[in-house]
């Protein structure tokens, strides 16, 4: 029996619900758990590698422990390396808008300041305004397929250096509480990664483009010239047919594969409350196109040697 059969032999091909043509899709009919069939984990990690973020309606059973169980299923559970968890939690970030520092309303990949960043990522929607703060995904993978043949060769050789500390973070803060919040946690601690700008997935062996607003240059390229190649790439990664969006409810959970997507949350609900809470799985070292691994320069405020 091939995968695919055994997958939808697990869970039924009408509860798996395309949502666009190149990223997303919702899962039906099944609540999350810690208990769940081994069978039944395989089933949901091979429909987010295919389809690179997943969807789950109504599972407001989750508290922050059952959500943390689930999670673990899918891997190890790592802290973030700048910003305060939960307490009691291996790994889940209490992202509330009313707080200074919890809103992210540019494209970006999570934690690729260091080397290994995160492979998964598991949100949950626990305070959800009644319109506004969507959040979108799109497909690096696909992104990169867009490329014509002379740029994919271009991105397959670049490098570019990634940082927690960068300018655009500051531009997206306008509340004098967040970029005192950025300039004492997150940036107090300072990474730098040296990462290729094409990574190949480790389980599918897709080319993805990894740029995102976390690029602070590219390694060799003048900071002019890096700019019109930044815009170029990042032009691919936000073009709609390479996104999805979510209109998120509460008890809503999204589970992304972070080596193959960048998001972004809409910052369009005003004062309105939002809180979603989540979960970090452990990642791997990217591998570039010609076998290289990514290098890190700068680790909690040290050069790496």
């Amino acid at each position: 029996m091939s995968e695919k059969a055994l997958i939808h032999k697990t869970i039924p091909l009408a509860d798996i619900i395309r949502l666009a043509p190149r990223i997303g899709a919702e899962i039906r009919n099944i609540k999350l758990s810690g208990d769940l069939p081994d069978r039944t984990i395989a089933a949901i990690n091979s429909i987010l590698i295919e389809h690179k973020v997943i969807f789950f309606r109504d599972q407001g059973h989750l508290d922050d422990a059952e959500q943390e169980r689930f999670a673990c299923r899918l891997g190890k559970l790592v802290p973030h390396p700048t910003m305060e968890i939960s307490k009691g939690t291996a790994s889940i970030l209490d992202l509330d808008s009313t707080r200074a520092g919890s809103r992210a309303d540019l494209w970006h990949f999570d934690v690729n300041f260091v080397d290994a960043y995160p492979k998964i990522m598991v949100l949950r929607g626990v305070v959800i305004p009644p319109f506004g703060g969507d959040t979108l995904w799109s497909s690096a993978a696909a992104a990169y397929l867009d490329l014509p043949p002379p740029l994919q060769r271009l991105a397959d050789e670049l490098w570019a250096v990634h940082s927690n500390v960068y300018d655009a973070a500051l531009k997206t803060h306008d509340k004098e509480a967040d970029l005192k919040y950025l300039k004492e946690v997150y940036h107090r601690t300072v990474y730098e990664t040296e990462h290729p700008v094409v990574r190949v997935h480790p389980e599918t062996g897709e080319r993805m483009l990894v740029v995102g607003e976390g690029v602070q240059r590219f390694v060799g390229i003048q900071k002019y010239d890096g700019q019109r190649l930044f815009d170029l790439f990042q032009s691919h990664i936000t073009a709609p047919e390479n996104t999805v969006r979510w209109r998120w409810t509460e008890g809503d959970v999204a589970i992304w594969d972070n080596r193959a997507t960048q998001h972004y949350g809409v910052k369009d609900y005003g004062d309105q409350r939002r809180i979603v809470r989540r979960a970090t799985i452990d990642g791997d070292v990217p591998v570039s196109v010609d076998g290289r691994c990514s290098v890190a320069r700068i680790r909690a405020g040290r050069e790496v040697v």
